[in-house]
């Protein structure tokens, strides 16, 4: 099922022995688009500490009851790496802190999550058995950093990033939310990421390869409204593209998400 960021914003996370906290921003990697980790906004049991919790520990997301469940304890986060979430994640803070719970690196490996489509199906290991391999480039955003960005047509601006919308299984970004209001007012269009040429980090814009008409008379997207295969279809037929469903594997459920 395909779920906006501001669906998880403010979820409590629980550990396996009490709460942690609130769900803040997402933390995704620029190459396939997927969320890799929360930040949990701890309040004063941790001293207003922030950290990061990866996909590989979540065990359920409680989507009536806003809450997202972990396969942690309290203690394992009290003492996991200490990272940064104001400055950029570097890859080599990301295989310390992999390594701390056992996961495996994600950046190794034919797949969204490595060896798997999916962060429910990794073979654990031993807590701190082993250093995840390291990459040479990290590329990692916050949705929160790159909220705003401007977005580039291939006949002139257009529009704003102003949301993400998740697949809950793969946590892959599907789509960029787009806000036209300087355009035409109130309207907001879905756009893959897959349709992004390039971005400029420097000058805070995404590059897309469509015309301002193309966008403008894109099937139009309302806040809170459910994203159907429907609609995506009609997407994707509107831009002439190949769905992502269409060479997708069949999913093999081995964990509730």
């Amino acid at each position: 099922m395909l779920k906006t960021i501001t669906h998880l914003k403010g979820f409590s996370i629980r550990a396996t022995d009490g709460e942690l906290g609130t769900v803040g921003q997402l933390y995704f990697d620029d190459e396939s688009w997927t969320a890799r980790y929360l930040t949990v906004d701890t309040g004063g049991w941790l001293g207003g500490r922030r950290v990061l919790i990866s996909f590989f520990s979540i065990s359920q997301v409680n989507w009536a009851e806003r809450r997202v469940e972990v396969s942690l304890t309290r203690e394992q986060v009290r003492n996991s790496p200490d990272i940064d979430t104001h400055k950029p994640v570097s890859r080599q803070h990301e295989a310390e802190y992999l390594g701390a719970f056992g996961y495996p690196n994600y950046w190794a490996g034919p797949f969204s999550w490595g060896a798997s489509y999916y962060p429910g199906e990794y073979v654990p290991v031993a807590a701190g058995s082993g250093k995840a391999a390291e990459s040479k480039d990290s590329h990692l955003r916050s949705t929160g950093g790159v909220s705003g960005y401007d977005i580039q047509a291939i006949d002139g601006e257009i529009g704003h990033v102003i949301g993400f919308v998740l697949d809950d299984e793969t946590w892959a970004i599907r789509y960029i939310e787009i806000g036209t209001r300087n355009w035409w007012p109130g309207k907001k269009v879905l756009l893959a990421p897959a349709w992004i040429q390039r971005i400029s980090w420097i000058s805070s814009k995404f590059y897309v390869s469509a015309s301002r008409e193309a966008i403008q008379s894109a099937p139009a997207y309302v806040d809170g409204t459910v994203v159907t295969r429907e609609y995506e279809a009609l997407l994707y037929q509107h831009y002439e593209r190949t769905p992502y469903w269409v060479n997708q594997p069949e999913r093999v459920k081995l964990m509730e998400v």
